[in-house]
Parts: structure tokens; sequence; C-alpha cells
């Protein structure tokens, strides 16, 4: 009832704030047997981990994560997996002066007209910090899905405020700050680098895929597979649009090039991206997701404070100038809970399910 867990068979419940002691996640559902230990999903964290380059938070957690249940003698035991991640650097004397106001653009208004009262230390609840947890959570899901089907996901940044990048290969997501698919970035350092100097932020846009997703994932009619993903995406903190596919782009697109025709040798397209009537196609699934500024910045700013007097917020402490700069392996972490979580619906449902003819080229059944 709360929202803190995502999910159905494979439900992955969220807890902690930005400045408490600690966060983390409990996974529910997850099959027995699999192999796993810290290291697998620590290789994820540290993908996620501030402080990682001048462009982002300068927070520097370490995020080591603990196993605390689910796993004996390094396999699952089909029992909850209890994920813990100790915060270690937190500044909450940085958030003393936003006690009684609002900081536009953020959940603090929001949050206290909901609940009455919030935490302030770096937003409690409502901060991205809360990301690890469902990164931790994603690498069980990532591990699960590649040993079972071969899954593959990965993310990159397409955009980064008014600066458009052009996709050049995957080689080179890993090998520089921004996730950014091109070889060169100093173009985006030098734009990031005038951005702090002028004490302000910036949105991004991202993709997200999924390969080797079997065919026939999904729920009609109200948990279709894109529908969840859609969802889950807009649990991201600073999230504002999210597409399938071709997306808004469909909307100028005529049925004779927006529909993917298919051939013995597979789709020849993928406009849909790989999600029709809510069910997935076995091709790549595309997501792109639209992630606004950083609402916390040291620009003074007009708001109110909880006496609803004016008041000017400069918002200090040390944070993301671009929340999207360390998106990607969140998105693929929730692509992940969500492809996992279908992929055991279907088999609870669908299991029986036999066809004489094996789908097209490229595709695989559950």
């Amino acid at each position: 009832m709360s929202g803190s867990t995502l999910g159905t068979l494979f439900r992955v419940t969220n807890f902690g704030e930005s400045h408490g002691p600690a966060i983390g996640c409990v996974i529910d559902g997850c099959p027995p047997g699999m192999a796993l230990n810290e290291a697998d999903i620590q290789r994820e964290l540290d993908r996620r981990r501030p402080g990682t380059s001048r462009h982002v938070t300068q927070r520097n957690e370490p995020d080591a994560v603990e196993i605390l249940s689910g796993v004996y003698e390094g396999r699952t035991t089909g029992t909850p997996i209890a994920l813990l991640i100790r915060n270690q650097d937190q500044r909450s004397k940085d958030y003393g002066d936003i006690l009684r106001t609002f900081r536009p653009g953020h959940a603090d208004y929001a949050y206290w007209h909901k609940y009455g009262l919030r935490d302030p230390r770096g937003g409690g609840r409502s901060s991205a910090r809360l990301t690890a947890p469902t990164v931790a959570a994603g690498a069980v899901a990532r591990k699960w899905l590649k040993e079972c089907f071969g899954v593959q996901l990965r993310a990159c940044m397409t955009q980064l405020g008014t600066v458009e990048i052009p996709f050049e290969s995957w080689e080179h997501v890993p090998n520089n700050p921004f996730f950014a698919p091109i070889a060169d970035v100093r173009h985006l350092e030098d734009y990031m680098d005038a951005l702090r100097k002028a004490h302000d932020s910036c949105g991004a846009r991202l993709r997200v895929q999924a390969s080797g997703v079997p065919v026939g994932l999904g729920e009609p009619l109200y948990d279709r597979l894109d529908a969840d993903i859609a969802h889950a995406m807009m649990g991201l903190n600073a999230v504002k649009g999210v597409e399938i596919g071709a997306g808004f782009a469909s909307v100028a697109q005529r049925g004779s090039e927006h529909g993917d025709a298919l051939t013995p040798a597979g789709f020849a397209s993928n406009h849909a991206g790989g999600v029709l009537g809510g069910i997935s196609t076995g091709q790549d699934i595309e997501v792109s997701l639209a992630i606004k500024p950083t609402s916390s910045i040291l620009t003074p700013r007009p708001s109110i404070d909880i006496d609803g007097q004016p008041v000017e917020v400069v918002t200090k402490g040390r944070h993301d100038p671009c929340v999207g700069i360390r998106a990607a392996p969140i998105a693929e972490a929730l692509l992940a809970l969500v492809v996992m979580d279908h992929a055991l619906r279907h088999r609870a449902q669908c299991a029986d399910v036999a066809h004489a003819v094996p789908p097209i080229a490229g595709a695989r059944q559950v």
C-alpha cells in the first residue's frame, strides 16, 4: 500500500532514507539454486556509485552490499533475500537551512502535505540515494535472466541537456563517466564544467535495451509488459517521460512505415520496441527515458516556508548537476526486475503451452 514494492512474483521492497543508518531491499520470489554472492551485486553498484567523477555528486559512499538472508553456501534458497547498504558519508548539516522551507522542483512540498512531516536530510525517502537498493536487486534479476535466457541489458546516454549524442558503439559506454556511446566526450565535459560554474543543472535522455528476451512475456490488458516497464521507469527519480520503441516519433509515422513486417528471417524493423499487444516479441526491448534537471542547485530561487511566507532558497550540499549521468545502471536494473517478474509469471500460467511451429528466427520461448 505504501508504494515501496515492485513486482508480483519477483517482488522487491525498498527501504531506508538518504541520511539514515542504512538503505536496502528485500527480494521475495527469487528461484532457489542460483549461485549468488556479494561480488555479483557489487559489480553493478560500483557502476552507479557516487563520487566516481567530477561530473557527479562528491558524496563518498562505498555502497558495500551485505547479503543478510536468502543465500546459503553461495546459492539462493528460495526464501527472501535481504540486502543492506550502510550510509557512511552523510552531511545532514547541509540541510539545516531548508528545514522550514520548500525547494522548488523538489518533493519537499508534496511530502510535507501528504505525510504532515518530512525528513529534509538529503531529501529523505525522495532521494536518488534510494536507487542503490534498486540496482542491487536488479543485479540478482539480471544474473538469473542471463543464465536462463542469455538476456543482455544495457543503457546509454543519448542527450545531455541541449547536446544530442550520436550512437557510435556500445563498446564506448563503459569507458567514460557519461555512459555515452561515443569515443570522444570532451565536449560533454566542457558542457558540464560550464553548467557547474553557472550553479545550474540539466536533464538527460537515456536509451535502455534488453536483448535476448523470450517471446510471450506480458499480461494483457492491464499488466502489459510495456505498461509495467513504464510503471517501473517512472519510479526512478527525476524521470518525466518514457517511450517504448518509436515512442512519440510514431505520431508522424504512417502505418506502412511503423508496422514491423514479419519475415521467415525475423522482423524487418523494431518500431514497436519489442512489444506488441503488451507481449514481448523476442526482439530487443527498446526504452527511452527523459530525465529532468536536478532540483537541488546553488542558484537562489523564490519559494515559501511552512507558514506560507515568501523566502529565497539556496540548496547547499553535494548534488549531481545532472542526475541522468548515473541513471544508466538504474534503468538497466529496473528493466531487469520487470522482465524477470514477467518471466516467472509466464511460467506460472503458460508453462504448458506448446507450439508445433517454433518462433521466427532470432526469437526464443520461455
